[in-house]
């Protein structure tokens, strides 16, 4: 007797949104929110740093700058990684391995040590993030796909805002270190429900032939009232393979993917270009300019809530209309919100939240790049497509995150600084903007299997 084939990809697509994928959706947001927290304390202790080592701004920059390298080189290997062995285990191993490091960086005694411990954070924070989000987009219907996709990304936005404000409640008090101490603490903690309750992706399991038994147990907790008996699980792409190489990395380059892939990683380094000389520097100049260093943090913290609201608006919308028009419209205006962040000075504190927490709002864009991506991708090599427009894009936020103190001690006024900022803005809009009109007005060259909306 044959036995019934069940096409996940339209199981999903055709139940409602289950407890178990909220469930799932909440991990994966907490160990997102960890992740922004931990990624965006060093520009909270910047100051604290200087004051207490001695050192310059721009000797500060290699600390600065090494979890973001550790970020880019975890992405590029996580991604294959996950693959190959599944989500879930890279991003348990991660989170442990970001939490562990964390507290060996709170007990840092010189910028070197600070700067070798926050490399091997960065691993992990890189490997954590584009396994989540990968793992999240594969549980979720498509006609909800950007939202929910979305609302677990929101966990970076908040866990990064809410670091400026843990940031104010306890470095004038307990010093630097409780920062970093807090922010090594939560994801063991997390690491205990993810081992335990987090499942591996079923799209992933499909493609990688496991045992159907095994992904009817996953399916029966989306749906207890189908039958899985005698099922044979497929997806789409499975059924009706591409040919092209069996090395993640080079399908990226394959099948109508290229250029695609290029563009994505263009407007993504463009944009943490943006997001890490703000959220790294702003606090620094802001003391310069007369500000405490209290008030420099909730500023700060209201670009990446502004992102937060950006990002749930963004990923409504995409569900509804072109994603390309959305971001490419969104980077355009960040562009314009950065000019007017320049034309007002930094002591104008009513002021600079309002325009920072648009210019946060705008830059939501950066978000809706990734969901982008997951749509982009098919499942054997999605995660190694996301890893690396984040990888890749890690670069500019490791340029970011020096440039600001570079461009400082070469007397660079703060407002030089946000006007060259929209020159990177409107390069990410191009860039998306080409994506866009490439694989709209050319339908046949998106890539088989492929789930992103035209519009």
């Amino acid at each position: 007797m044959s036995k019934k084939i069940i096409d996940v990809e339209q199981f999903l697509d055709e139940h409602r949104f289950s407890p178990f994928q909220w469930t799932i959706l909440v991990l994966c947001f907490l160990i997102v929110s960890i992740d922004g927290l931990d990624t965006a304390a060093m520009g909270y202790i910047a100051p604290s740093l200087i004051a207490e080592w001695h050192v310059s701004k721009a000797a500060l920059a290699p600390v600065m700058s090494a979890a973001l390298l550790g970020l880019a080189f975890g992405a590029l290997t996580a991604g294959p990684l996950a693959d190959r062995f599944g989500r879930k285990k890279v991003i348990v191993i991660s989170a442990l391995l970001f939490g562990l490091m964390t507290l060996a960086s709170a007990a840092a005694w010189s910028p070197w040590s600070l700067t070798l411990f926050r490399f091997i954070t960065g691993l992990g924070l890189g490997a954590a993030l584009p396994n989540t989000v990968t793992l999240m987009s594969e549980y979720v219907p498509h006609r909800r796909r950007s939202l929910l996709s979305t609302l677990m990304f929101c966990g970076l936005s908040i866990g990064s805002a809410s670091a400026g404000f843990i940031a104010s409640a306890v470095i004038p008090s307990h010093g630097w270190r409780s920062l970093l101490i807090t922010g090594g603490v939560l994801p063991l903690i997390c690491v205990v429900f993810l081992a335990f309750i987090l499942p591996e992706s079923v799209r992933f399991m499909v493609v990688r032939n496991a045992p159907a038994e095994r992904i009817a147990r996953i399916l029966r907790r989306i749906s207890a009232q189908t039958d899985f008996t005698d099922a044979r699980f497929v997806l789409p792409e499975s059924v009706n393979p591409q040919n092209g190489s069996s090395s993640p990395v080079l399908a990226l380059f394959q099948n109508n993917n290229g250029l695609g892939t290029v563009m994505l990683w263009l407007t993504y380094f463009m944009g943490l270009i943006i997001v890490y000389t703000v959220t790294g520097w702003m606090p620094t100049m802001m003391k310069d300019a007369g500000v405490p260093v209290a008030q420099a943090a909730i500023v700060t913290g209201m670009f990446l809530t502004g992102s937060t609201v950006g990002n749930i608006i963004m990923g409504w919308l995409m569900d509804r209309m072109s994603g390309y028009v959305v971001i490419a419209a969104a980077y355009a205006a960040s562009a314009l919100c950065l000019v007017a962040i320049a034309l007002h000075p930094l002591n104008d504190v009513p002021m600079q939240e309002a325009l920072v927490f648009l210019a946060g709002f705008a830059m939501g864009s950066q978000v809706q790049t990734v969901i982008l991506a997951t749509q982009f991708y098919r499942t054997q090599y999605r995660a190694t497509g996301v890893s690396w427009v984040l990888g890749i894009g890690r670069f500019g936020g490791v340029f970011g995150a020096s440039m600001g103190g570079i461009l400082m001690s070469r007397g660079w006024e703060s407002h030089e600084i946000f006007l060259a900022l929209a020159v990177p803005a409107a390069i990410a809009a191009s860039a998306i903007g080409i994506k866009g009109l490439y694989y709209t007005f050319r339908p046949n060259a998106l890539p088989a299997a492929s789930t992103e909306s035209l519009g």
